[in-house]
């Protein structure tokens, strides 16, 4: 059973104090304790299987079976005072291939911000949202003709509809052209500094870390460090987050910290 404590608003996007999520016999998130904080680029970095789309799918409310402090702008995570507040894209582009890029995102628009009232805000909304994601030229084709990454940034879009205060991104450039990915994190960063927004970005490629201003680094479904790219490879001695993370994992599995075996780290059960 969850936990809340009263928060003000200055306190950050997301919190978390002894978070701890069980599936079947296994623990895959074991007595996290971190911040988010507002208006700025936290990355969760780690293998593939460590915990990250389980720890995404908490904030966002969406994973069972989860215990501890959870919370997110204010409100307990899963609160219907956040659904508006938060957007979330997971790894899997969630579109209609039937629908057009505009169609996809009226619809979405619609379960949004229902009303006739609202049509013009709405139509605004979608503009937008498609200009954001660079898919102007693309918004009258059909998304099951769209390359896998056109695809994931209409998910994207998706997301930007109502400017969320809170984007949730699992992996949202994975399989993406180098292109492609240094345009999607220019468009990250002008959310974060002209729209304020937080965002939660998940990867396993650590070069990606270098672009956040904060890092959440795990492993075995628990965080081994919570801090600022440059603070850890300070800390580490280390010329790249990389190699920092390395050496973190080395210090974990020295001092036993770590409780799963590298083998298992990288089940995709754990996701």
């Amino acid at each position: 059973m969850m936990n809340y404590s009263s928060r003000p608003p200055e306190e950050p996007a997301v919190h978390a104090q002894d978070l701890t999520v069980v599936r079947g016999p296994r623990t895959v998130l074991r007595g996290l304790d971190f911040t988010v904080p507002r208006g700025r680029i936290t990355g969760l970095l780690g293998p593939s299987g460590c915990g990250k789309s389980t720890l995404m799918r908490a904030v966002v409310g969406t994973q069972a079976k989860v215990t501890g402090t959870l919370d997110v702008l204010g409100s307990p995570a899963g609160h219907p005072a956040l659904r508006t507040r938060i957007g979330y894209v997971t790894q899997a582009p969630s579109v209609y291939d039937d629908l057009t890029v505009r169609q996809n995102l009226d619809y979405f628009a619609a379960v949004l911000d229902p009303g006739r009232a609202a049509a013009d805000r709405r139509h605004e909304n979608v503009t937008r949202a498609i200009a954001d994601v660079d898919l102007t030229t693309h918004a009258d084709a059909l998304a099951g003709n769209l390359s896998g990454g056109q695809r994931s940034r209409v998910s994207l879009a998706v997301a930007l509809l109502g400017t969320p205060e809170l984007l949730v991104l699992d992996e949202p450039t994975v399989g993406l052209d180098p292109v492609l990915r240094r345009d999607l994190w220019q468009l990250f960063h002008t959310i974060a500094a002209e729209r304020g927004a937080t965002l939660l970005i998940s990867s396993h490629v650590m070069d990606e870390a270098e672009r956040c201003h904060r890092l959440l680094l795990m492993r075995a479904g628990e965080i081994l460090a919570d801090d600022t790219p440059e603070a850890l490879r300070t800390r580490t001695g280390s010329d790249t987050v990389e190699d920092a993370f390395l050496r973190l994992v080395d210090e974990a599995i020295a001092t036993g910290r770590t409780q799963e075996t590298t083998q298992e780290t990288t089940k995709e059960t754990t996701r």
